[in-house]
């Protein structure tokens, strides 16, 4: 099960981070918050022999629950997803993964909407962390909708399913549920009983993300409450403690435990992992104070620290921390906040998304990226869209382009919330545009004739992640500005980050070839 089978090996982690693998073991670790920079919500992880693997949110971008890999819980990449191609039963809103071992297979509890139904609880399988998984589908859909799976064994080490009852979306109080798994894993064999509910002022409408620690004969309930997205969170985490998974649950007087501060705002859902030498780690999300819901829901870790008294701290109660150091010096973190695809290789990096409900129309050849747009969206300019998440608020795209277009074809450039809020430059007819599009209804807003070069680089330069300029060269060296800037603070969608997208258009046979894609965070303003 997961909390047994999950932890941090440490000395890799010392030694990637520069500190003496000689130090004992409790000693402290470097790193810098985040330790997954971008749109990561709901982070859920495990450890597998000497490795760590986790998944997050993808909501209404495929493919479906990014998989992501680590030797030391700070430093991770991108190494695929767990559905390659949407589940045919669901639609929409992919949330709340939870990645799980039990009995030596690994599972995935995940949230996704019916056809034409309600939000339910799925789950896949495989025989490896890396998969592939198969997908087993729907477990529970409540009328109000099932969202937050995670499985754990009951004292008696029978496994259960513990999810939310989304009963805030009808203005219900939120429950939390338990009920006996099947010996696969795969269905709900007994009737649920409700375990928890949304009672205390700061919790608001919601108590949610729901993940289970066993410790010295407790079992301790970590959960989110409050409201988790947009502009307007509050966000936080509480926990409870009952010795039996089954209740009566206490809650710590204390909560919430994690709170949002002057770096970073809403705090939550998330799950721990405890290390060989006995420590606990929470990988949870939240939101950057300094560009907050452009750069979406970010991966975080903190240590967990469990008191004279029972309870869990974490970072001493002081909120997400976003610098650790040490005597060792200087704290270090692998994040990376730029990237790049060449096109050069055999198939696209892993980590691009797509609008949830258009898999792409893609190839690589010769070096480039031929994209098509979608066959009943041919005519929208953003009929294919392929997207990368941004890392940072402040930061530079370029792409380059062949200018030798298919009649009518329209081609660029865009920062990306969803396909009815965008803003981006494309090449149209000999001419560069500037456009942007709100809640569907799109405009030029600056308009410059294209150069008659073979090859077209384009350029977006964004500000707080919300503030575009937009520019064109022929040699990816000298850049000419096209109008002014453009606001982006329309962009994000109310449980999305900002994405960078290359994007084709406007006919039924358009189609567009991309030499690369490079994002890089902006460089500091000279003094």
């Amino acid at each position: 099960m997961k909390n047994s089978a999950s932890s941090l090996q440490l000395l890799p982690l010392l030694a990637l981070l520069g500190i003496s693998a000689l130090l004992p073991a409790r000693a402290a670790v470097s790193y810098t918050n985040p330790v997954m920079p971008g749109d990561f919500p709901d982070p859920s992880v495990i450890r597998v022999g000497k490795d760590y693997w986790a998944t997050a949110t993808s909501s209404e971008w495929g493919p479906q629950f990014p998989l992501l890999h680590s030797k030391d819980l700070v430093n991770w990449e991108i190494v695929g997803s767990v559905f390659t191609n949407r589940p045919a039963w669901a639609v929409a809103n992919f949330w709340a993964p939870e990645i799980t071992e039990w009995r030596g297979r690994f599972y995935v509890y995940y949230v996704a909407r019916k056809k034409g139904g309600p939000l339910a609880v799925a789950v896949a399988s495989a025989a490896k962390p890396s998969g592939p998984y198969t997908d087993h589908g729907p477990i529970i859909a409540q009328d109000a909708g099932s969202i937050d799976p995670v499985l754990f064994e009951d004292e008696k080490g029978q496994a259960h399913l513990i999810w939310k009852e989304d009963g805030n979306s009808r203005k219900l109080p939120t429950i939390l549920w338990i009920a006996p798994l099947s010996e696969d894993g795969t269905k709900l064999v007994g009737e649920p009983k409700e375990i928890l509910r949304n009672d205390k002022p700061w919790e608001g409408a919601v108590i949610e993300g729901p993940f289970f620690v066993k410790r010295a004969g407790w079992f301790y309930l970590f959960y989110a409450g409050s409201g988790c997205c947009g502009a307007g969170c509050n966000y936080a985490v509480g926990v409870a403690r009952s010795k039996s998974l089954h209740g009566p649950w206490e809650k710590n007087p204390q909560n919430p435990i994690v709170a949002g501060n002057a770096d970073w705002k809403c705090p939550g859902h998330g799950s721990v992992v405890a290390d060989e030498q006995g420590r606990s780690w929470f990988l949870y999300h939240a939101y950057s104070a300094k560009s907050f819901v452009f750069t979406g829901r970010e991966g975080m870790l903190d240590e967990v620290k469990f008191g004279a008294d029972g309870w869990p701290t974490i970072n001493d109660g002081q909120g997400p921390s976003s610098r650790v150091t040490t005597s060792s010096g200087r704290a270090k973190s692998g994040a990376k906040l730029s990237f790049a695809d060449e096109f050069n290789g055999s198939a696209l990096k892993p980590g691009w998304n797509w609008p949830v409900s258009d898999e792409p129309r893609v190839r690589l050849q010769k070096n480039f990226l031929v994209l098509n747009p979608q066959l009943d969206k041919a005519q929208d300019w953003l009929g294919g869209i392929l997207a990368r998440s941004i890392l940072t608020g402040d930061f530079v795209a370029s792409t380059a382009l062949d200018n030798h277009l298919t009649p009518g074809t329209v081609a660029g450039l865009a920062a990306v919330g969803d396909r009815a809020n965008a803003t981006g430059v494309a090449v149209n007819d000999g001419k560069l545009q500037v456009w942007h599009r709100v809640r569907g209804q799109q405009q030029i807003i600056a308009e410059v004739p294209a150069p008659k070069a073979d090859k077209l680089f384009l350029r977006l330069t964004a500000q707080g992640g919300q503030q575009y300029r937009f520019a064109y060269g022929t040699n990816g060296k000298t850049w000419t500005d096209i109008g002014a800037d453009a606001s982006g603070k329309h962009l994000p969608p109310w449980d999305r980050a900002v994405r960078v997208a290359v994007t084709v258009g406007g006919a039924e046979k358009a189609e567009a070839r991309f030499d690369f894609l490079r994002i890089a965070p902006m460089a500091p303003a000279k003094k």
